[in-house]
């Protein structure tokens, strides 16, 4: 089993959005999503560890980034072959992992996926998901507010120019996390997370529109 120090090395030059600290906060949270749904706590607990581990930081090659979930799931498989886990184990670890990113084309199909989909899309809405979405903005030379435009709110398609901001990113994907979780568990989780976000976002443009 790869252990949390072992895991702080590989995530030393992450960056402040896919750093050691969410790593551990879906490790604690998959945990405890696990033990609720009965899941194998041990293959989810080595999925949280390298879920991240190869690619996923905002400024990475689009390319590679969109593929940090194929690359991460064979960073882990070739790392438990060598522990010398049992092949099955193995594979159920690396589908998780390919499994977990929210455009991913690998459906979570275990309950050892669908926990640790949950766990990581958990952790960005709520007060967490506030910080991460303004974060990933700032890193990636985003606004952190603008207003969408009636295209971008009726389509999900931006205007020539316009900006991606963290607003945006709301709109397109972090409003619609709670209605994508697999489990009991995550989803009563998810509703004070997503009312705060909600709220969030809802003060964050009456205060740059000057109403607040």
């Amino acid at each position: 089993m790869p252990t949390i120090e072992q895991a702080r090395n590989w995530y030393r030059s992450a960056d402040p959005v896919h750093d050691f600290e969410h790593v551990m906060r879906v490790y604690h949270l998959a945990t405890r999503l696990a033990q609720a749904e009965g899941a194998d706590v041990e293959i989810v607990q080595a999925a949280a560890l390298l879920h991240d581990v190869d690619g996923s930081a905002p400024g990475t090659e689009g390319q590679a980034r969109a593929a940090h979930h194929i690359r991460s799931a064979e960073f882990a498989g070739d790392l438990l072959r060598r522990e010398g886990w049992e092949e099955e184990r193995v594979e159920a670890v690396m589908h998780c992992i390919r499994a977990h990113r929210y455009r991913s084309t690998e459906a979570p199909e275990t309950i050892e996926a669908k926990t640790l989909f949950d766990a990581d899309k958990l952790d960005v809405i709520g007060a967490v998901g506030a910080a991460r979405s303004i974060a990933y903005a700032v890193l990636d030379g985003s606004p952190i507010y603008a207003e969408p435009s009636e295209k971008f709110k009726s389509t999900m398609e931006k205007e020539d120019g316009e900006a991606h901001s963290s607003y945006h990113e709301f709109i397109f994907k972090l409003s619609k996390v709670k209605g994508r979780l697999f489990t009991p568990s995550a989803v009563k989780l998810a509703e004070a997370r997503h009312a705060f976000l909600q709220e969030f976002y809802d003060q964050l443009g009456a205060e740059y529109r000057g109403e607040r």
